[in-house]
């Protein structure tokens, strides 16, 4: 509608004339095929008339190619960039070139041979894939016109699903080979419904790991399960009945795509009831299976290129241009999907819950699997650790974090017992013990759970997080110290309990604080070494930031040692109350479990800190040799650096960060020369494989790795095998030492290079990356003599 004078509108159509030829035809046609128009409102003032050039705005237009851009010269800066992004490929995302109008409705209705369905549904495997490593949906799957055919418009019921729809009602008969692509397309938009809303139950991060937009589209989310499989089953029956028409082999592997659709559905189901680990693991082992069929008929196919196309971005409800689909290669597709179903009969096993322990170690070597659960699964096993208050499917968080501190700190104590809780006399000291440890558990779940939750991120996503999380624990210690004594208080009120006479706070055991010190130690440990498998510190840090975790892992050392000496000193009070008499079946079992767990855990720190140590010196010696270069830098010096890395650290108390100059004294090892640090090395290097034997010798219940021992062997052996290969290492360096030293280059105790700055050892040293190592945690360099030209 134009508003105005008359006179306005006369200028108006004389400055521009609409062409009259063909406008009353054009005009009749318009109307045929709009809708009736609206009432038109009547004006409030006489002065006003309204104009209809619906019909001349129709015609004109209509002499415009595509692409063509129409500006008037009193257009301002801002309202001519506004019209630029119509009609402008870069911009506009409804844009199409007329080269590139495809009639997408002609290509959805025209019929399909099984060969054609069957390489439509294997890039559709393709794409879903690339969707599962993060891209978004418009680059994937909704590039699919057969895909977007069935979500738009919005389907009202299930009948209405499909791409046909201006033939659905209920009851039509489709082709065999349209029902089998429709049946794949259902399952696979409802699948995908189910993974968002899985994704979105838990912790993950949507700028590094999915993206869950669905562009205002339900997904089918009003559809069951059932009736999906029931359209799956509809398809199955019109393959059979089509036998004889279709190629056997043909048949046989639509018949394989539409069972690994089921199976993941049923995969889905079933994850989310949390119960009996052998039903879980089954649908993914049969997705493994399926797989392997898709592999092995996927040349049956053909590619059918017009069925995908990125214009479909144009009707999305999305301001973003359009951009490429995203294409991985069949292999590259296939080899994903066998993870995905791998990991996901891996991740089912973590519900055979023995104690939080293994718990903790089940998760900590899962995520660090190379390459890394997709999110998805990593979604999956948060959902299993805790899900509408219930840990594990079926254990309350109360019993996993009592479980938890009697394998620690408190086996068989009173502390822990469930009758507690049944006192109602206030005035019984038990009543006051019942609620300390209620005020603990409550105080300190939220962080506990935060480990779990951390680990399952990708490995960037949790070194940040833990820097936070060691922000809490760090608290949590504080809290508990207080708690500690308030529980020693009441414990020392009860009768016949004995009291314990204590001249300071190192003689007193504190369980609920050394429990948190204990974790938030490892929390220290564990950013140290993700810094190693994420590649931050370089190569000339590496001597520094290897030191700092020998010191942390020594200060675990000694800690673990505290907690095994007063574990030992309760187990000999309960014995000599009983009069040497064997203790009670459960209290002994907890007593030998928690003594055992300490055992474990002192082997593990002490080859954590001989391991660091040999490799800080390994460094040291390279850097004083000039075997390792430090490069310029103009723009930091070593104490910023030093800040900017132990940064995480700087605010606990305890350990307490060391000093600048304390650092870098032990980093650099200058009061020692290369010869004795050498040796130094390989001292440390011997212990840190015994360490190795002897954890490779334990079996799942000694190591607390029940239902993932395989994965926490294969890392340990990972470790012995890094410690062999830095003591060849530290070798080749005092090999080429000594050659030297006969030499009479260098000196027997001075092996640094000379005045020039040029190294006086005949070698190569090379950093490998991460992925390159045995364990990304140990990052051993490479040396190998100078090969001399021939």
């Amino acid at each position: 509608m134009s508003h105005g004078e008359p006179q306005d509108a006369l200028r108006l159509h004389q400055e521009y004339p609409v062409p009259t030829q063909g406008i009353e035809e054009l005009s009749l046609a318009a109307e045929q095929e709009q809708p009736p128009l609206p009432p038109q409102p009547q004006p409030a003032s006489k002065g006003v008339m309204l104009i209809d050039i619906t019909a001349r705005f129709t015609a004109a237009t209509s002499t415009l190619e595509p692409g063509e851009l129409v500006k008037d010269g009193y257009f301002t800066l801002f309202e001519s960039v506004g019209a630029l992004e119509i009609m402008d490929p870069k911009m506009d995302s409804g844009c199409v070139p007329a080269e590139e109008l495809v009639d997408n409705g002609q290509q959805i209705t025209r019929c399909l041979l099984p060969s054609e369905v069957l390489g439509i549904i294997d890039q559709l495997l393709c794409l879903e894939m690339a969707w599962h490593l993060g891209y978004p949906l418009s680059q994937t799957l909704l590039t699919c016109i057969y895909m977007t055919g069935i979500l738009i418009p919005q389907p009202r019921g299930l009948y209405e699903a499909d791409y046909l729809r201006r033939n659905a009602t209920e009851g039509t008969q489709r082709s065999p080979a349209h029902a089998v692509l429709r049946a794949y397309c259902i399952a696979l938009i409802k699948t995908c419904g189910d993974v968002i809303t899985t994704l979105q139950n838990e912790l993950f991060y949507e700028e590094e790991d999915a993206c869950t937009n669905t562009y205002h589209l339900s997904l089918l989310k009003d559809v069951s399960r059932d009736d999906v499989r029931n359209v799956l089953r509809e398809a199955r029956t019109a393959i059979a009945g089509v036998m004889n028409g279709w190629a056997t082999d043909v048949s046989q592997a639509l018949e394989s795509r539409l069972f690994f659709r089921e199976t993941f559905l049923t995969a889905i189901d079933l994850a989310e009831l949390r119960i009996r680990p052998d039903a879980l693991k089954e649908p993914w082992l049969q997705m493994q299976s399926a797989i392997k069929e898709i592999q092995e008929t996927h040349d049956l196919g053909i590619a059918v290129p017009a069925a995908f196309n990125t214009k479909m971005q144009g009707i999305l409800a999305s301001t973003m241009p359009p951009r490429p689909i995203v294409q991985p290669s069949f292999e590259e597709a296939m080899n994903d999907w066998s993870r995905l179903c791998l990991d996901g009969a891996e991740a089912v096993d973590i519900l055979r819950y023995e104690d939080p322990q293994s718990l903790l170690s089940f998760v900590l070597t899962f995520q660090a699997k190379k390459p890394q659960p997709l999110v998805y699964i990593r979604t999956l096993v948060q959902n299993f650790i805790l899900a509408e208050n219930v840990m594990l499917g079926e254990h309350s968080i109360r019993q996993i974090m009592d479980d938890d501190l009697g394998v620690v700190v408190l086996p068989a104590n009173m502390i822990l017992d469930p009758i507690n809780d049944e006192i109602e006399a206030v005035q019984d000291p038990r009543f006051a013990l019942a609620k300390q440890m209620e005020e603990f558990r409550v105080r300190c779940f939220p962080s506990y759970l935060d480990i779990f939750r951390t680990l399952c991120q990708n490995r960037s996503r949790s070194r940040r997080m833990m820097c936070h999380v060691l922000q809490e624990w760090e608290q949590i210690q504080v809290d508990a110290e207080e708690i500690d004594n308030l529980v020693q208080t009441a414990l020392n009120e009860i009768p016949g309990n004995r009291v314990l006479a204590v001249s300071s706070p190192a003689d007193s055991p504190l369980p609920l604080s050394s429990w948190a010190f204990l974790y938030k130690l490892r929390l220290m440990e564990w950013v140290v070494q993700l810094g190693f498998e994420l590649e931050i510190y370089q190569p000339d840090e590496l001597a520094g930031m290897y030191w700092y975790l020998s010191y942390l892992s020594k200060r675990r050392v000694t800690h673990c040692e505290r907690i095994r000496s007063f574990t030992l000193s309760s187990l000999g009070e309960m014995r000599q109350r009983t009069g040497g008499r064997a203790l009670p079946g459960h209290q002994e079992e907890a007593m030998t479990k928690s003594l055992s767990f300490l055992q474990t855990m002192l082997l593990d720190a002490s080859v954590t800190w001989e391991l660091s140590d040999a490799l800080s010196c390994l460094y040291a010696a390279l850097s004083r040799t000039g075997l390792l270069k430090v490069p310029v830098r103009p723009l930091s010096t070593d104490e910023l650096r030093y800040e900017l890395r132990m940064k995480p650290f700087a605010a606990i108390g305890l350990p307490a960060l060391p000093p600048f100059e304390t650092f870098q004294k032990e980093a650099q090892q200058a009061s020692a020369n290369v010869t004795t640090i050498l040796e130094y090395a390989e001292k440390a290097l011997r212990a840190a494989k015994k360490g190795c034997e002897m954890m490779t010798r334990f079996n799942e219940m000694e190591a607390f790795s029940t239902h993932h021992h395989q994965r926490w062997l294969s890392r340990t052996k990972n470790i012995y095998k890094s410690a062999i290969f830095a003591s060849l290492a530290v070798a080749a360096v005092k090999k080429a030492i000594h050659a030297e030293t006969r030499r009479g280059t260098v000196s027997g105790n001075d092996a640094e290079y000379n005045d020039s700055g040029t190294c006086l050892l005949k070698l190569t040293v090379e950093v490998p990356r991460p992925d390159k190592c045995y364990h990304a945690w140990w990052i051993v360099p490479k040396v190998a003599p100078v090969v001399s030209p021939a």
